[in-house]
């Protein structure tokens, strides 16, 4: 069963049927998957909700969908996952978001992983998370500061699953402790 999280703002949840269009949606938008090395058809978004559905039921936490509480159903999606075996900050877990560019700039991404840091140090008891993006992606890389990471110019890498000539293949890696956690 997947915990429902409630912030002053969102609710992170189970994902439902209806959710895969509106997720879909955002996945194919160029903006979006400007530092996740391209758009997803509907096929790969329904995949990508179906690892996040394996994930809950294998690990015991996972990436929820989030919705606004006054209204937007489906606006995207902020958890945790398990950090894949090739990447070289593995073994690990990330914390993640992926929104609707018109949920951009309102604070959500902040807010949603923060609900996730919570429940991944007070609940799963974790003592670390990592959080990691495209050098470029500023934003991204905002939200990991607002929630008190702290890059790791060791751990920076170049992501072996995008081309040798990818502008985005160069990624930053940040961390998150446990110790003196509070939101």
């Amino acid at each position: 069963m997947v915990p429902e999280l409630c912030t002053d703002r969102l609710r992170l949840r189970a994902w439902r049927p209806d959710d895969r269009v509106p997720y879909a949606a955002l996945n194919a938008d160029a903006a979006v998957a400007e530092y996740l090395g391209g758009p997803l058809d509907r096929p790969g978004s329904d995949a990508l909700v179906a690892r996040y559905e394996v994930h809950w039921a294998s690990e015991g936490f996972g990436v929820w969908a989030v919705e606004l509480l006054d209204g937007a159903p489906c606006v995207g999606s902020v958890g945790l996952q398990r950090v894949a075996d090739a990447l070289p900050c593995a073994p690990a877990v990330e914390v993640a978001w992926r929104l609707a560019p018109g949920a951009w700039g309102h604070g959500y991404a902040t807010e949603g992983a923060r609900a996730a840091l919570t429940y991944a140090f007070d609940v799963v008891g974790l003592d670390e998370v990592v959080a990691f993006t495209a050098a470029a992606n500023a934003r991204s890389r905002a939200v990991m500061q607002r929630l008190g990471m702290t890059h790791d110019p060791a751990g920076d890498f170049a992501h072996p699953r995008l081309a040798i000539d990818d502008p985005v293949r160069p990624h930053v890696l940040y961390r998150r402790r446990a110790d003196g956690w509070r939101p």
